[in-house]
């Protein structure tokens, strides 16, 4: 067996023949136009046109966190002022298509510049870019090709808009050089379902049409399998259809601790999907699709009819929401329209909130309402909680509402370290390892050059879990996780044995990870974190996690 190593999306195993992404068009030479100046600017706006048209059509077809993304494609595609570039460029005489490749090209180098969630946007003009491009020349944009057989995908990386739209009776697996487990792709693929390997370097000198497994699970693609090997994946992948094909159990060790297995939502409307894979509730519900698509605070019927259509699924469940969490990557100009160098680390979240307590309390009230208007066990958590201050504020204002159970999000270390007076005040906390570990490692969590340091594995991140995991323990709190890291199955049972008492996740990874902790018992997954614990960063913890599991 010849093995290649990169981060696994899941625990799932597929295997087949290899299909290379196609290379990117190359850049337009820059000579005189034939046209007029508005020949070119018609064939330009409606080349950009009709690709943001394409881009808004894949974000409705795809829905979750891929229709955000795909939406944010089409905005920026018809920005006003890279519009105006182009036309610039028009104006003295260029083609199209240098005009587009030029604009966008320097569109890219000023939101580089800017950094923070802009400077991450900027890797997805050159998407948009080769799209525009390729409708200019007639062509076929470059993306996902379709051989007319399933295959195994490899690529550099893949763009948003075609991750979103990934024929999964065709791609039997993905295979990217680039990228890490919060990568755009490794969120969307553990949404899809994908069996993906992420950040496998060594991925580029694979071949059309070689045959290869690619393990998930392992992290591995083995690009030499023997017969025996093949026929080992399809035992492997009958025994998991038969042991998906029945009711789903709740989430449990194999000494019986139960550990509750909940769903991450972003509306309403995907709860019916959770159900049916087995949630047991919510861990996160994200609030802000009822305000990011409107130029005002929604207002408390909206709220109210909103949480009600989430609610009602979950009868005798729990369910947690989670406030508004603005800011940063998602600001609204309602809440906050001022200017910030860093908005990462400046008024986001309960921050935020507590600028403007009106719409803050104007949530809490509508949830409240629907709270007395159904049978679901309601939890309500702030976001971005950093003092013990602001704990008692929310838990206070919350309960004065009627509502119960009123928790905070522990996403910076400050929280984390003084969580045992955090959870004084809240009711339960749940660790948001997104940002955690964005603020542990100093790594902007949406900006590729630093990827890298964005892995929940690493045994700083892990330490500060464990304090909130032995915090919890000493008060009787529960302490829940709702980031990334609690899709990953082995990660899942580290993170059990660092104090966790449920796990939240996109639904289609509570298989894998139901499956994980059923494997192992609860002194496992303690001896499991020690494991990772002594490592010396994330991907000596992931390994030595992964050869303590092998010996239980």
């Amino acid at each position: 067996m010849s093995a290649m190593r990169g981060v696994g999306i899941g625990q799932g195993v597929a295997t087949g023949p290899v299909v290379r992404m196609a290379e990117a068009l190359p850049a337009p030479q820059d000579q005189p136009s034939t046209l007029s100046a508005d020949e070119e600017r018609t064939r330009a706006r409606e080349a950009v046109s009709a690709v943001a048209a394409e881009l808004q059509q894949r974000a409705e077809a795809a829905g979750g966190a891929a229709q955000e993304v795909l939406e944010a494609q089409a905005m920026i595609a018809e920005d006003p002022s890279l519009q105006d570039e182009i036309d610039s460029r028009l104006g003295e005489g260029a083609t199209a298509e240098w005009a587009v490749h030029d604009a966008f090209a320097g569109f890219r180098a000023t939101l580089e510049a800017v950094g923070g969630y802009l400077g991450e946007r900027a890797a997805d003009l050159d998407d948009i870019a080769q799209r525009v491009l390729a409708r200019l020349q007639g062509v076929a944009a470059p993306g996902v090709p379709d051989p007319g057989h399933p295959f195994v995908l490899v690529a550099r990386d893949l763009a948003p808009a075609d991750t979103a739209l990934l024929n999964l009776e065709q791609v039997l697996a993905l295979i990217t050089t680039d990228g890490g487990p919060t990568s755009h792709t490794a969120i969307l693929a553990r949404e899809k379902g994908i069996v993906a390997i992420v950040g496998a370097g060594d991925a580029s000198a694979l071949a059309d049409g070689q045959t290869v497994i690619v393990d998930a699970a392992a992290g591995t693609v083995n690009d030499a399998p023997t017969a025996e090997e093949i026929a080992a994946v399809a035992d492997r992948l009958a025994a998991r259809a038969a042991e998906e094909s029945g009711p789903p159990a709740p989430g449990a060790l194999s000494d019986g601790t139960p550990i509750g297995l909940l769903a991450n939502l972003g509306k309403p409307a995907d709860a019916a999907d959770a159900v049916s894979r087995g949630a047991e509730g919510v861990g996160l519900f994200r609030t802000e699709f009822l305000f990011l698509s409107s130029a005002q605070a929604p207002t408390i019927e909206q709220q109210r009819a909103s949480y009600i259509e989430l609610l009602q699924p979950f009868e005798g469940k729990k369910v947690v929401v989670r406030l508004l969490d603005a800011g940063a990557d998602k600001p609204l100009a309602f809440l906050n329209d001022a200017h910030e160098e860093n908005p990462a680390l400046g008024l986001r979240g309960l921050r935020a909130l507590r600028a403007s307590e009106d719409i803050l309390r104007e949530q809490l009230t509508a949830l409240a309402e629907a709270d007395a208007a159904t049978s679901a066990d309601l939890w309500v958590m702030a976001p971005m909680v950093t003092t013990v201050e602001e704990t008692a504020y929310f838990t206070a204002l919350a309960h004065e509402y009627g509502l119960r159970t009123a928790g905070v999000m522990v996403e910076v270390p400050a929280s984390a370290l003084l969580a045992d007076r955090v959870l004084a005040h809240a009711d339960f906390a749940s660790i948001g390892t997104n940002d955690l570990t964005q603020y542990t490692m100093a790594a902007d969590r949406l900006l590729g050059s630093v990827a890298s340091f964005q892995d929940p594995w690493h045994p700083a991140v892990l330490r500060l879990v464990r304090e909130v995991g032995e915090a919890g323990a000493r008060t009787g709190k529960p302490v829940g996780i709702c980031g990334e890291a609690a899709a990953d199955p082995l990660l899942a049972v580290v993170l059990v044995g660092l104090g966790a008492t449920s796990l939240s996740m996109a639904p289609a990874a509570l298989a894998d990870v139901r499956r994980s902790l059923a494997a192992h018992s609860s002194d496992d997954a303690r001896r499991l974190a020690e494991a990772a614990l002594a490592a010396d960063d994330a991907a000596g913890a992931r390994e030595a996690a992964r050869a303590a599991s092998t010996t239980t």
